[in-house]
């Protein structure tokens, strides 16, 4: 299927490592030109050389921090400055929900959960809104908010606040946005295998001799009993990020390899 995407011009968040990366590459081969955004400059700088490698496309590495207003106001002049434009906003910047994290309601502090919705929620917030006038303005746009499958379970107050509420910004962007040829969509990635959870699995496998595909399979407690890659997901929010998804809007799509039992509907 041709998605349509040859010469649009994407903003992707947190695109330095992991699903981000992955997305920025699959992005760039449909043949979008991409600006990946993300705090520090040298690893992001290295991802869009890769990128830009493998796609043949322009893509360019803005250091930008999402928790700053001014910041991610420039990051869009750039990218119209250097595009002409804008049609794509993936926002995938958010801090890693560590596995270690705080999950009790003792231990819930304010601050803990004002970190998680200053990144995850506010940021997208951010970014949605200096883009959105530019979308409307030419109308048509998709914008894609990476959330994750903790938004559907009580694991942990600030996981699951931070994941409910980008689902929620997520249905009033695609509400208001949604007559003028914009597009919002949220996307909920599960366990998913990154650089993150390969570096984690190898140091696990050297401690205890056990091999990486065997801990892998341990974690593996989705329906079809793999970890999801990260390009796997990428491939869901290209659909989304494409002309063909004009039918969908407003609503979560899950990319976790299902979650047995629970009817989602």
């Amino acid at each position: 299927m041709n998605l349509d995407l040859n010469g649009k011009r994407a903003i992707v968040t947190g695109g330095s490592q992991g699903i981000g990366l992955a997305i920025a590459h699959g992005l760039a081969a449909e043949g979008v030109d991409v600006v990946i955004a993300a705090r520090s400059a040298e690893p992001l700088e290295a991802a869009a050389r890769e990128v830009a490698q493998a796609s043949g496309r322009r893509v360019i590495a803005v250091p930008t921090d999402t928790g700053d207003d001014d910041a991610v106001q420039e990051l869009v002049r750039r990218t119209i400055a250097e595009f002409g434009g804008i049609d794509i906003l993936v926002n995938s910047a958010a801090t890693p929900w560590s596995a270690g994290a705080t999950k009790d309601l003792s231990a819930t502090t304010d601050d803990v959960v004002r970190r998680e919705v200053e990144i995850k929620v506010l940021g997208y917030l951010r970014t949605a809104r200096a883009v959105a006038p530019h979308l409307v303005a030419q109308g048509w746009g998709r914008i894609i908010n990476i959330s994750g499958l903790g938004a559907r379970q009580a694991n942990s107050i600030a996981q699951t606040v931070r994941n409910v509420s980008v689902s929620a910004l997520t249905k009033n962007l695609a509400d208001e946005l949604g007559p003028y040829g914009v597009n919002v969509t949220v996307v909920h990635p599960g366990l998913t295998r990154t650089e993150r959870l390969t570096k984690r699995l190898a140091e696990q496998s050297a401690a205890s001799g056990r091999s990486v595909a065997e801990l892998e399979a341990e974690l593996a407690k989705n329906s079809v009993r793999r970890v999801i890659d990260a390009r796997e997901v990428a491939d869901v929010v290209t659909f989304l990020a494409s002309p063909r998804s004009i039918g969908i809007t407003g609503d979560a799509i899950a990319v976790g390899g299902g979650v047995p039992g629970p009817v989602y509907y």
